[in-house]
């Protein structure tokens, strides 16, 4: 994979990183955030059906080994509703 290239943990679709949210399982502590701190990273496109499915099938935990918080999931679904307001879920 080219540099600056990522693939969603859900739909699998590569492409460049600023297109994924990046999740992370924060150094040392083990905390699981969004987009900040170094760390295990993982990326899933900011779509309904990608978020559906990684919060359904643990996709993200698994990536980052560790569990992932409700209100993480409840964070990206905000995010997802504030940047597709004609399509409610």
């Amino acid at each position: 994979m080219k540099p600056n290239y990522r693939r969603c943990v859900s739909c699998r679709k590569v492409g460049l990183k600023e297109e994924f949210w990046r999740i992370v399982r924060v150094f040392p502590s083990g905390n699981v955030q969004l987009n900040e701190g170094m760390g295990r990273s993982a990326y899933i496109c900011p779509q309904h059906s990608c978020l559906q499915a990684a919060q359904k099938k643990n996709k993200l935990g698994r990536s980052l080994r560790a569990s992932v918080p409700e209100t993480l999931y409840q964070t990206l679904w905000h995010h997802l509703t504030l940047n597709n307001p004609q399509k409610q879920i």
